[in-house]
């Protein structure tokens, strides 16, 4: 698996969303897979970002849907036309959108995740059933405790054997 860390300049951390925005369309114009966002379970980011997603350009917005706990189901009037790739609800096998908002990872995900926790991917896959992220893309703030959090998350991939490349934005 491929992991890409992005360390951001402190502009990029200043407009955090911005540029989670920014990763996500990108993300979504080079691949025709799902992209997961995993944000912690506390996090006010969830509901923020899920606003910024909505309102990212002026003449559209990226399709998504935050995954609940207590259930996969997700908004009804979201677009699921963009990606051929997208996640399945495995309650009613209706396609979900081809980005998803979640503290966790469903149950056989095969896509791209964008990971916003301070916790390895692997460790959400070990929680899960017959996840196999294809991409993992990680985040590091300008701050010391982000960066701490990113060498921990680097050495944990390393061990596994993932193949690890990293950008200053």
């Amino acid at each position: 698996m491929k992991v890409s860390f992005y360390v951001l300049s402190e502009s990029k951390a200043q407009d955090f969303l911005g540029f989670i925005c920014q990763l996500t369309q990108t993300a979504l114009n080079k691949s025709s897979q799902s992209l997961l966002i995993l944000i912690d379970k506390q996090d006010a980011l969830l509901s923020t970002l899920d606003e910024a997603l909505w309102a990212h350009d002026a003449t559209s917005f990226i399709p998504h849907q935050r995954l609940l706990d207590s259930n996969i189901g997700a908004d009804t009037d979201t677009d699921t036309s963009h990606s051929e790739n997208t996640a399945i609800n495995p309650i009613n096998s209706q396609p979900l959108a081809p980005v998803l908002l979640s503290s966790y990872m469903p149950a056989d995900f095969k896509g791209i995740v964008l990971n916003t926790t301070i916790h390895p991917v692997n460790d959400f896959m070990a929680a899960t059933n017959n996840a196999q992220p294809t991409r993992v893309l990680e985040l590091i703030k300008p701050d010391a405790n982000s960066v701490q959090e990113g060498r921990h998350k680097y050495k944990s991939y390393q061990q596994l054997g993932y193949e690890l490349t990293h950008f200053k934005v």
